[in-house]
């Protein structure tokens, strides 16, 4: 593990109408970025916004 997943460990991912994935950004705290999820959630689009443990010991952001 190199010392940007030890510090940024919770991923927000992008899901698009065709199923195709991407990284939004890397955040220091899951609730920071459940706060970013949540605002692009808001925003109306068909996209799927989500959080995601990285690192050795991921964890699901239920």
């Amino acid at each position: 593990m190199n010392d940007s997943t030890a510090t940024l460990p919770w991923l927000v991912v992008r899901q698009d109408d065709n199923g195709n994935r991407y990284r939004v950004g890397r955040y220091a705290t899951r609730a920071e970025a459940q706060r970013i999820a949540d605002s692009l959630d808001g925003r109306g689009h068909k996209q799927l916004y989500w959080v995601e443990r990285i690192g050795r010991n991921a964890t699901p952001a239920d």
